[in-house]
């Protein structure tokens, strides 16, 4: 008998923790390192405010490109030197506990992918209490057609989520495309410290502006989703990556094994990575850099798939 699966969420760890010890498991800045938790989030931000700006005065990009009607349903593109209609594009969808964040401040990666021929877009999407789990689900694959009718001809899109982001990238390996009239080319995920089980959630103090019931956090859990009705992969050689840092909370990272494990029994082409000495901010935030094991890591996987 498979332990992983079935009933194995009776069993979950985090049942058997207090609402505090939760608090502190879904708190990720409560487990950096080298910083204090208020410095690490300010030193996040500040770095992703500063390299954003440096993208877009590069004027290689296009700016607030709506992908639907609403008003918060934006995209940013950065292309690199060479545009062409075969371009490889990552998508990328930033975290916050689908509360804060902003695409304005989520540009980490565009300088060494963009430097490589990669196009870069980075996606709004109407952050709670404006927007519910469902609707940012929804606004993620509406972002995902856009980008494919828009560049029809793209050697491969590659959406990669960090954290709540993880989340709704991964939710789109459920994505029924056919009703949306047309199906990615999508290659590959790469899926940095996610939450993949949201019940957990509702327990903590993280829950109070998303008020999901239980149907709801199932609904949009990949993990609950992948294990209670197996998805076949559209495209078996589509490589998902399921990576955690060393510093996330235990939490964090036994839902990012358990997700990869439930790819691996469902015939998806996974793969795990603990990356040494990182946390929760600098697994996103070391991605400026171009010689960072996981640009490198993303980098072969996109032009070896090309």
């Amino acid at each position: 008998m498979d332990v992983l699966g079935g009933n194995h969420r009776h069993e979950a760890p985090w049942k058997r923790m207090s609402k505090e010890e939760l608090d502190n498991q879904y708190s990720p800045s409560r487990w950096v390192v080298r910083l204090g938790a208020e410095e690490a989030m300010r030193t996040y931000s500040q770095i992703g405010s500063e390299v954003t700006k440096r993208a877009q005065a590069t004027g290689r990009s296009l700016l607030d490109v709506p992908y639907g009607e609403g008003e918060g349903e934006k995209l940013d593109i950065y292309l690199p030197e060479a545009v062409s209609e075969a371009m490889p594009f990552l998508v990328f969808f930033h975290g916050g506990y689908w509360q804060s964040g902003s695409k304005d401040t989520s540009a980490f990666m565009v300088s060494p992918l963009t430097a490589q021929g990669v196009a870069v877009v980075i996606v709004a999407y109407d952050i709670a209490p404006k927007g519910t789990l469902d609707q940012m689900v929804d606004q993620v694959t509406q972002s995902i057609v856009f980008v494919q009718k828009r560049y029809p001809g793209n050697q491969g899109i590659y959406l990669c989520g960090h954290s709540a982001g993880a989340q709704l990238a991964a939710m789109m390996l459920l994505a029924n495309w056919i009703k949306h009239g047309v199906t990615p080319n999508l290659k590959g995920f790469f899926l940095l410290s996610g939450v993949y089980d949201l019940e957990p959630i509702m327990h903590t103090s993280e829950n109070a502006p998303l008020l999901p019931t239980l149907e709801d956090a199932q609904r949009n859990s990949p993990l609950w989703q992948l294990e209670t009705a197996p998805t076949q992969p559209a495209d078996p050689a589509c490589r998902i990556l399921v990576t955690v840092g060393q510093h996330d909370s235990p939490e964090f990272c036994r839902q990012s094994r358990e997700f990869h494990q439930t790819l691996c029994r469902g015939g998806w082409k996974a793969s795990f990575a603990e990356l040494h000495d990182v946390d929760h901010f600098e697994i996103l935030w070391n991605l400026t850099q171009e010689d960072y094991v996981l640009t490198q890591i993303i980098l072969k996987t996109i032009f070896q798939q090309s």
